[in-house]
């Protein structure tokens, strides 16, 4: 049996960066509905939160579980599941494009605080300076197009 410890850090957003996930409530419920149906699809998810227009997510991959799968198993059925519930006003759907980084044994914790330190971190920060941020510290700005 193989032991294998891969913990990947999600950031996704909303379509267009729409507020659409603006209360509190709202969040709460996606949030966990996320948890939940990725427990039914045998995907580990350490720590979920988010704002009004993403989601930040610390997955441990399991031995058969590629990030592109992760990813599309949470991300379409949450949306599917947020119209099916009339959660949002309008029409919901998520970003097409998403953060995925490793994250070391060594900084989980860290990246559990941040994560879970949504509501607070956004109090001086929006979504498009983190996204910046995100794009300079990983080196993605060398990939946009």
């Amino acid at each position: 049996m193989p032991f294998i410890k891969v913990y990947i850090h999600f950031v996704w957003s909303t379509k267009n960066r729409e507020p659409l996930l603006a209360n509190q409530e709202k969040r709460h419920l996606v949030w966990q509905h996320i948890r939940e149906n990725a427990r039914e699809k045998e995907i580990f998810i350490d720590t979920i939160n988010g704002y009004s227009d993403h989601c930040h997510c610390l997955v441990s991959l399991g031995v058969d579980q590629s990030i592109q799968k992760v990813i599309q198993l949470i991300k379409g059925e949450a949306s599917f599941w947020i119209n099916k519930q009339k959660i949002t006003e309008q029409q919901f759907e998520w970003q097409d494009e998403y953060f995925a980084v490793s994250v070391s044994e060594s900084m989980i914790e860290k990246v559990r605080n941040y994560i879970k330190n949504q509501e607070e971190h956004y109090k001086t920060k929006t979504f498009a300076q983190e996204y910046e941020e995100f794009m300079l510290r990983y080196g993605f700005e060398k990939f946009k197009g």
